[in-house]
C-alpha cells in the first residue's frame, strides 16, 4: 500500500540535535512485516507529545524508499528484517542524521547479534517485548544522545566485553553493498536481466554491468545466481513480505 502513509502530526519537542528541523515533532518510521505491530506503533507515536508518525515499511527495499523520501529523524527496525545489519548500515550511510533503533527478537537476543549491531553503527537496541513508555524513551534517547541500550539486553554486551573479544559481525570480511548495488541485487533476485534492470533504474546497461561485477566481487560469488544465494544465506537479502511502504 504505497500511499497509505499517515502524515498526522503532534506538537513538537524542544530538542534539536540533528541538522533537520523538528518542527511538528520528531519524525518516526518503522520497518516491520507484522501489520498489527505497525498499527500499534503508529497509534503510540501519534498520541505521544513531540513525536510525528512518518510511515512504515514491511521490507528492507520499501524501508530504503520510505526513508529516502520522507527523511524521518528515527527509524525502528525489526531485527528479523535485518539479520546481518545490512539495512541499518545502508540507512546510516545514506543519512548520517538518522537515528536507528533495533527491536531485538528473542531468537537474536544474544551477544553476537547485539554486539554486531552496535559495531555496525546502530544507535540503539531494545527488546521487542518492551513496554510502550520504554520504547518512547528509547526513541528520544536515540535522537538526543545517539545511544540507547535496553537494560535487559546490556548483560549480553557486558559478557562480550568481559571476554575481551569485542563484537564480531557475522559476515566479517564481506564488504557492504552500496544502495544502488543493493537495488540491482534485489532486481536480479526478482529475475530481471541487465537490460530490464537498466530500464527500472533509469541507468545504462553498462552501468548495471559495472554494479553486477562489484556485487559479485563483494559477495565472493561465481555468478548472478550464486550472488543471490549468498545474499539470502548471509542476510543481505531477506524474503520480502511487502514490496511497498505501508
Amino acid at each position: 500500500m504505497a500511499n497509505n502513509i499517515d502524515h498526522r502530526q503532534v506538537r513538537p519537542t524542544g530538542a534539536v540535535v540533528t541538522g533537520r528541523s523538528t518542527e511538528g515533532g520528531l519524525g518516526i518510521a518503522l520497518v516491520d512485516s507484522v501489520p498489527l505491530v505497525r498499527e500499534g506503533l503508529s497509534a503510540l507515536v501519534m498520541r505521544t507529545r513531540g513525536l510525528r508518525w512518518v510511515g512504515a515499511a514491511g521490507s528492507p527495499h520499501a524501508a530504503l524508499q520510505l526513508c529516502e523520501r520522507f527523511r524521518p529523524h528515527a527509524v525502528i527496525i525489526d531485527s528479523g528484517l535485518d539479520p546481518r545489519w545490512h539495512l541499518s548500515r545502508m540507512l546510516i550511510g545514506n543519512d548520517p542524521d538518522l537515528g536507528v533503533l533495533l527491536m531485538i527478537r528473542e531468537t537474536q537476543r544474544n551477544t553476537q547479534y547485539i554486539a554486531g549491531a552496535i559495531a555496525a553503527g546502530v544507535h540503539g537496541v531494545i527488546s521487542r517485548r518492551s513496554e510502550p513508555p520504554q520504547l518512547i524513551q528509547a526513541i528520544q534517547r536515540v535522537h538526543a544522545e545517539r545511544r540507547y541500550i535496553d537494560p535487559t539486553l546490556a548483560p549480553a554486551l557486558g559478557s562480550a566485553k568481559s571476554k575481551g573479544g569485542g563484537p564480531i559481525p557475522a559476515n566479517q570480511g564481506q564488504q557492504p553493498l552500496s544502495r544502488r548495488e543493493y537495488q540491482v541485487l534485489q532486481l536480479i533476485a526478482d529475475g530481471l536481466e541487465n537490460q530490464a534492470i537498466a530500464k527500472v533504474l533509469y541507468v545504462s546497461v553498462e552501468t548495471v554491468r559495472t554494479h553486477v561485477k562489484s556485487i559479485l566481487r563483494k559477495l565472493s560469488a561465481r555468478d548472478r545466481t550464486h550472488a543471490v544465494a549468498v545474499a539470502f544465506r548471509s542476510g543481505v537479502l531477506t524474503v520480502n513480505q511487502e514490496d511497498h511502504p505501508y
